[in-house]
């Protein structure tokens, strides 16, 4: 049984609907639709309304590949659940969805705040701005504009959510993969301190660009449609035919390894611009100076991060191994010597994209003054294991227990249901108190919550290629040959 509720907001009335426990209210606006004038802008908070606005369903997605062709241009919205309407000071967990800065929807199943909100929290989730739209380095346009959204409802948040039972001094940003690139970013840029006070990164990609690399993708983009890569001459394109030429980008990525470098494995064409202004300074340099001094976090991975969808050579292998690691091929055969080409190329995949750029994010935390916890997810059903993205679905309790009955059998069935609940908990008290419940990192020991049949505390799993990365130094990717910042 549902009922009615509504809320009044800074902008306007709300009416959500209330399903056991839970409240929700979907599809909040808290930009104006990044068009025509507003197309490539920072983004511009949400005009008022007087009539009581439905706020029964979701907002429709950003544009993205298979996007419908008749969506409304109301992208940049959000979406409230609140175990308890009439509280006051229950902490607020905001959630960043992933999708390699290209795909995504607060929409997503998989992402219902409605457990972990029954748990004792008040969750957000919203839509951003991806692809060309959000990421496109663009002359004439701010960077980051997907992030600039993103802080925008961080603002939202901060005005409105007391009146859900949230405490607007007590806010967590939590996101996964593109989410916890976009986390990190929040982290070192001026326009979002003081906007949250915890943090969690999970699986936070290694990828962030220098304004050359970002550049020459926006040319190769822009010269697709025939056209220069400014904001003026791009927003003549319409939005649809920039998504279809940036999915052949996306194929053409293995074939520019040699002009873009290491980026060109990543899947993606776009991440966040360290562009000296609205990002200044790279995640890890950031935390480091003391960027995220005020601020608790906690940041992990999965253990089997690099997909198992192909079989690979061994000269692909080694060639993959010196191309992301200097030494890698060398290093790699000699810590892991059982391991196979298929092994070895996962290994050094998940390391570099994944694995070692959180495990540094907590290194840099630590040494700017910092408070930083780590974990690993090393329990996963069937042939794909810990993969990215399965922490996520057991912190918000929607990993299908049913399914995983059906195709594994009831011990697995009730692992995956007994580890959702212990990280829904650890997440939720990391949310309101700070602290986690395991010990701080920090260099000397290195514990991590290690997330497997038997949660455990214990020294960081992936000691071997821990090792390996010890002396890189993660920062801004740039073109082969130039100097990244």
């Amino acid at each position: 049984m549902s009922l009615d509720r509504e809320i009044r907001t800074v902008a306007g009335t709300i009416r959500g609907t209330r399903h056991g426990a839970v409240t929700a209210f979907r599809g909040i606006p808290y930009a104006q639709p990044p068009v025509d004038g507003l197309r490539f802008r920072a983004p511009v908070p949400a005009p008022p309304w007087n009539e009581v606005r439905d706020a029964s369903a979701f907002g429709p997605p950003v544009p993205q590949q298979a996007s419908p062709p008749d969506a409304s241009d109301d992208w940049l919205t959000l979406n409230v659940w609140s175990p308890d309407i009439g509280a006051t000071g229950l902490p607020v967990m905001v959630w960043i969805h992933g999708g390699a800065y290209l795909f995504g929807s607060s929409a997503n199943p998989s992402q219902d705040g409605a457990t972990l909100a029954a748990a004792g929290a008040v969750v957000v989730t919203l839509n951003y701005r991806m692809g060309v739209e959000g990421f496109a380095h663009l002359a004439g346009a701010p960077d980051n504009r997907g992030i600039l959204d993103q802080i925008l409802a961080l603002h939202w948040v901060r005005e409105n959510v007391a009146a859900f039972g949230g405490d607007p001094g007590n806010v967590t940003v939590f996101g996964q993969s593109a989410g916890a690139g976009s986390v990190a970013a929040l982290l070192a840029m001026p326009a979002a301190a003081g906007l949250f006070r915890r943090a969690i990164a999970q699986s936070l990609p290694g990828t962030f660009f220098t304004t050359r690399l970002a550049a020459a993708v926006s040319a190769a983009i822009a010269s697709s449609v025939g056209v220069e890569s400014t904001a003026a001459a791009l927003a003549r394109i319409p939005v649809s035919e920039l998504v279809r030429v940036t999915q052949a980008v996306v194929h053409s990525l293995p074939r520019r390894a040699r002009t873009w470098g290491p980026m060109a494995t990543a899947r993606t064409p776009f991440s966040p611009v360290v562009d000296g202004d609205t990002l200044p300074r790279a995640p890890w340099t950031a935390l480091a100076e003391g960027a995220g001094r005020g601020v608790d976090l906690l940041v992990g991975h999965t253990r089997d991060e690099s997909p198992r969808d192909e079989e690979i050579t061994d000269a692909r292998a080694t060639a993959t191994l010196d191309a992301l690691i200097r030494g890698g091929d060398a290093a790699y055969r000699a810590a892991y010597p059982d391991a196979g080409p298929t092994r070895l190329h996962e290994l050094v995949s998940s390391d570099w994209l994944v694995r070692m750029p959180s495990l540094r994010l907590a290194d840099a935390q630590n040494t700017g003054g910092g408070r930083a916890w780590t974990y690993e997810l090393c329990w996963g059903p069937g042939p794909d294991g810990a993969a990215h993205g399965l922490d996520g679905r057991l912190v918000f309790g929607t990993i299908d227990v049913a399914a995983l009955r059906t195709a594994f059998g009831a011990t697995v069935a009730d692992e995956a249901a007994h580890l959702s609940e212990v990280m829904r908990a650890d997440w939720l008290r990391f949310a309101a108190t700070g602290d986690p419940g395991w010990p701080r990192y920090e260099p000397s020991t290195r514990s991590a919550r290690v997330y497997d049949t038997v949660p455990t505390v214990r020294p960081y799993p992936e000691e071997a290629s821990r090792r390996i990365w010890a002396e890189h130094r993660f920062g801004t990717l740039d073109l082969p040959g130039a100097n990244a910042i």
